[in-house]
């Protein structure tokens, strides 16, 4: 495993068999075949838990596992020779981790438990055998890798084309679109660990600037901003501020 996560991480107690995989149980997720089903529980070595703040992946890593996030928030980023920081993505139950080392040989991006969280652990040389044997999985990766691929699309072009506002509603409605797909949003209430910090360095703004977005954005009525909440006041204006645009999408792959 990477050294980061044999630092702070630890093997559960008790293993979830995929059979039992809460993450079925959700319409956002395609379902398996009894076949890939069956290969998805032997591709899996057991589940780590790993506290808030540790380190999954370091930039550099070379770690001989992949992970699917199984409950908890997790956040990838690079950080830059100037110590600031590059939110990537948020990770949420479902998405999958490490595959960029399995196929570059190292991580390209950090990636940090936001929560505690609780990871799937699968072999990287197993990976192989997934492609050759379950032509479904393998698209289901292939789907994988491309999801992050726009997403980072749809980061870079709001961080270079969109003002302040625009940006922080974007990000907003994204995370908050995401979650709701998991059930985690509730009465138009999301319980996140996510920070101004993490808001901005997504969304490429200094902490000054994203609080005083922030406040404009709360004071338009469309959101309510608590600490470790974000509630959903008028989500028709938090989608007209971020020139947001809703897609209907098929039930997403998962392993």
């Amino acid at each position: 495993m990477a050294k980061a996560v044999q630092a702070k991480g630890a093997p559960t107690g008790q293993v979830i068999p995929c059979k039992a995989c809460p993450l079925r149980a959700l319409p956002a997720f395609r379902p398996f075949t009894a076949e890939e089903l069956e290969f998805v529980q032997q591709f899996k070595m057991g589940e780590l838990i790993v506290e808030a703040g540790s380190s999954i992946f370091l930039e550099g890593s070379d770690s001989p596992h992949v992970y699917t996030l199984l409950e908890g928030w997790a956040l990838r980023y690079r950080m830059l020779e100037s110590g600031r920081r590059q939110v990537l993505n948020f990770s949420l139950p479902g998405d999958l981790i490490g595959l960029q080392g399995a196929l570059f040989g190292k991580m390209l991006h950090s990636v940090q438990a936001l929560t505690p969280v609780r990871l799937c652990v699968f072999s990287r040389q197993r990976l192989w055998e997934l492609y050759q044997k379950h032509s479904g999985l393998a698209f289901d990766l292939t789907w994988i890798a491309s999801r992050e691929e726009s997403i980072l699309a749809e980061h870079l072009t709001y961080v270079g084309q969109r003002n302040a506002l625009e940006r922080l509603a974007y990000i907003i409605m994204h995370v908050m679109e995401r979650c709701r797909k998991l059930g985690l949003v509730k009465n138009d209430t999301l319980v996140a660990p996510v920070t101004q910090q993490d808001l901005g360095d997504a969304m490429g703004l200094s902490i000054v600037h994203t609080n005083k977005t922030l406040r404009r954005l709360v004071a338009t009525g469309a959101i309510e901003w608590r600490r470790s909440e974000i509630i959903v006041r008028n989500s028709a204006e938090l989608a007209r501020l971020a020139s947001y645009e809703k897609r209907e999408t098929q039930p997403r792959p998962f392993v």
